[in-house]
């Protein structure tokens, strides 16, 4: 496994195998990495809900089936618009790029960009772009300061991203598969990017804590 340079990535652009959408600009090649832009699109997570008790506060379940939605309200910002994210405030952006992996034996990692973080900003990234994908990417980002409220740009660049070749290639057919599932955010666009859940199969299981049943009634065979 190898990571592409600067000019294997502009050849892999070339000749179709990489694609991103809009087309990058001269800011965002690296010498090994591809700086992507902060979109327009925003996740902001809600705290309370009303009821028919009135008004509660919400608690939120990863495993809860339905209702995962309204767990966040998307914003989104025009051009010349900024977003300002309050201190310790925790909120989900999108890239303005939607990337088009169109090669079996190319996958990528998402990085945060340093100059981000000193501004106070955790970009909590450190995740695998599998090969095959295609659409946007989610960007969880929080500001870690007391008291300063920070403004972010969409355009601005946020995040990097690497791609390295695997040694072996796989087929798009065989990328669409995540476990027993098909790849939940493959063709994720800035509009529902936001959380998908599991397979209801999995969840129902561990909610019971029926574990054990879990892993025998899965058990890979090998």
């Amino acid at each position: 496994m190898s990571v592409l340079t600067r000019k294997e990535i502009v050849d892999s652009i070339k000749l179709g195998e990489l694609k991103f959408e809009p087309n990058l600009d001269g800011f965002q090649m690296q010498p090994h990495a591809v700086d992507l832009r902060l979109g327009y699109t925003f996740y902001i997570p809600r705290t309370w809900h009303m009821t028919k008790r009135g008004r509660e506060a919400l608690t939120v379940d990863p495993l809860d089936l339905n209702g995962h939605e309204s767990n966040f309200e998307m914003i989104k910002v025009t051009e010349g618009q900024y977003f300002e994210l309050l201190p310790k405030e925790f909120i989900i952006g999108t890239t303005l790029e939607k990337m088009h992996i169109n090669r079996g034996d190319i996958m990528a990692i998402l990085y945060p960009r340093s100059s981000v973080n000193r501004r106070g900003l955790s970009v909590d990234l450190s995740g695998v772009i599998d090969v095959w994908y295609k659409g946007n990417l989610m960007i969880p980002i929080i500001n870690n300061t007391e008291t300063q409220t920070i403004r972010v740009y969409p355009g601005e660049r946020i995040c990097q991203v690497t791609f390295q070749t695997l040694d072996s290639r796989v087929d798009e057919k065989d990328a669409q598969k995540h476990g027993l599932s098909k790849a939940k955010y493959h063709y994720s666009s800035d509009v529902n990017i936001n959380r998908k859940p599991d397979k209801a199969d999995e969840v129902k299981l561990i909610k019971s804590g029926k574990i054990k049943e879990l892993k025998q009634k899965y058990e890979v065979n090998l």
